[in-house]
């Protein structure tokens, strides 16, 4: 499970050293694909495939499933860290992502967030007043 928050850089090759915690899971490859609200998905490979398996069981008819499919594929990338625990982020995901130099790499439960870290600071001081007022369930049996 990836959990936490962490500030790695990206060289000038656009490479990051996966955070300590993350490497275990990370260490026989995964994929990095773009996300929602322009960050990027790092999934194991494992969790990759039963993404996918999940996303082939949407409707072929369904031009919104098709286009889910096509934008998350279409970016997703597979990596095996170096020896370094360093993987390379490709041009393409890092201009969708804005990513500069300074990084937050976040865990999301099954998946880890890659986010420019001024983007993040934004995204995350508008959502902590949202999350503090929340008085319905947003997942169900949570509170």
């Amino acid at each position: 499970m990836f959990l936490g928050t962490f500030t790695p850089r990206l060289d000038d090759k656009g490479r990051i050293i996966l955070p300590s915690k993350f490497r275990t899971e990370l260490a026989d490859g995964l994929v990095v694909t773009r996300g929602q609200e322009r960050c990027l998905y790092v999934f194991s490979e494992r969790e990759f495939s039963e993404m996918h398996e999940r996303i082939r069981q949407a409707p072929v008819n369904s031009k919104q499933a098709r286009d889910y499919l096509r934008v998350f594929l279409s970016g997703a990338h597979p990596e095996t860290p170096d020896k370094q625990h360093r993987i390379t982020i490709p041009a393409t995901l890092r201009e969708y992502a804005g990513l500069d130099r300074e990084l937050a790499v976040i865990g999301a439960g099954s998946r880890a967030e890659i986010w420019d870290a001024g983007v993040w600071q934004q995204y995350l001081a508008q959502q902590e007043s949202a999350f503090a007022e929340i008085e319905e369930e947003v997942i169900p049996g949570m509170f």
